[in-house]
């Protein structure tokens, strides 16, 4: 599932100075969960902006999940195994020299990182997110950006859940609450 136009609540005021794009878990083995429609668009629009940020010299911050959180035990004990690709960015990134890779084990790109070191020294006072799962890792590090005092974009067609119904809740919901919404095409246009 992925945003529609209509229901939009809290468009983009403004481009900061320093800005960056958070580009969350699109990797093989989360995008080829989603579903072929609605994954190719999230790629294809992430990548999209990411060339654009990269054009204009602002931070691109790709986030890929390897593992799950360390010391969990209340859960169980996890059986599953990773594919060797699975933590793999998928290729239409086209991940450069000069991005930021950010490998998580938790739900958010910050906790346990050094993304909020990382970006505080590049100067960055502004976060644009896309990705999936809108409901697990957008969410989660949309929450701890806004709780550093990033101010925070959702590009609402960049992102996607496998839960219509759980990804629409985020969006009339959760979102306003952490930030502004915009589509891929208007920030695109204030970047150019």
């Amino acid at each position: 599932m992925f945003w529609k136009e209509e229901g939009r609540i809290m468009p983009l005021t403004q481009l900061d100075e320093k800005a960056a794009l958070i580009v969350i878990d699109l990797q093989k083995g989360i995008v080829g969960m989603l579903g072929k429609p609605a994954a190719e668009e999230v790629v294809g629009r992430s990548a999209e902006l990411a060339r654009a940020f990269r054009k204009r010299g602002l931070p691109v911050v790709l986030v890929n999940v390897t593992a799950g959180a360390p010391g969990r035990t209340d859960v169980g004990v996890r059986k599953f195994e990773f594919p060797p690709d699975w933590a793999e960015l998928v290729p239409e990134l086209e991940q450069q020299e000069g991005d930021l890779l950010i490998s998580k084990q938790r739900r958010g790109a910050f906790l346990g990182t050094g993304l909020d070191e990382t970006l505080r020294g590049l100067g960055v006072t502004q976060v644009f997110l896309t990705g999936i799962a809108t409901s697990v890792g957008v969410e989660s590090t949309a929450r701890s950006a806004d709780d550093f005092g990033y101010n925070v974009v959702f590009v609402v067609d960049a992102i996607a859940d496998r839960e219509a119904d759980v990804h629409a809740f985020c969006l009339e919901k959760i979102f306003p609450k952490l930030g502004e919404t915009e589509t891929t095409a208007n920030v695109l246009k204030m970047l150019a």
